[in-house]
């Protein structure tokens, strides 16, 4: 056996599987940062095992096949991966961000498939803008932390003048 074949993984690119982590990681790196669910590790899994479901449908597609079904069916998949880190806690629903997280993570997976490399890194880096962008104006704006968009740690602190007499 000769080296170049102990290193290959064809039919997969080792530069689709470097771009998936990288990926990946740059959006994960966001949120493990925050200490927000889908950290760098849980993000670049996403990232890789979407490109690797897509590539491999795509290398078994004949005339009487259609890869697109694939992608419908991963987005499924991943849709019940997102429900599972969105939680009801007193009446509030949380992880409503970190489930459209994976599901864009999903998304890039599918360009990197589909031979977006740049593309992927391009939008990986909008969606941590994204991410980072809106919180940071949450942070200078109350307007944008009315209802639902409050911070969970302000849910528990009284209104001025409204504690209880006892």
């Amino acid at each position: 056996m000769t080296y170049a074949e102990l290193i290959s993984i064809a039919p997969f690119e080792w530069q689709a599987v470097g771009t998936s982590v990288l990926c990946g990681a740059i959006i994960g790196l966001e949120r493990q940062v925050r200490g927000k669910p889908v950290g760098i590790r849980t993000s670049a899994l996403i990232t890789l095992g979407t490109y690797i479901f897509i590539a491999a449908s795509m290398l078994v597609s004949t005339a009487a096949t259609d890869p697109s079904r694939i992608i419908g069916q991963v987005i499924t998949g991943i849709g019940f991966l997102g429900a599972g880190v969105m939680l009801a806690r007193d009446g509030m629903v949380l992880g409503v961000t970190s489930a459209a997280t994976i599901w864009s993570l999903a998304a890039i997976g599918v360009c990197i498939a589909l031979g977006y490399d740049v593309v992927a890194i391009k939008l990986s880096i909008v969606i941590v803008v994204v991410l980072v962008g809106v919180d940071t104006m949450e942070d200078y704006s109350q307007v944008l932390r009315r209802g639902v968009h409050k911070k969970y740690q302000d849910w528990f602190e009284s209104p001025k003048g409204n504690e209880k007499q006892e």
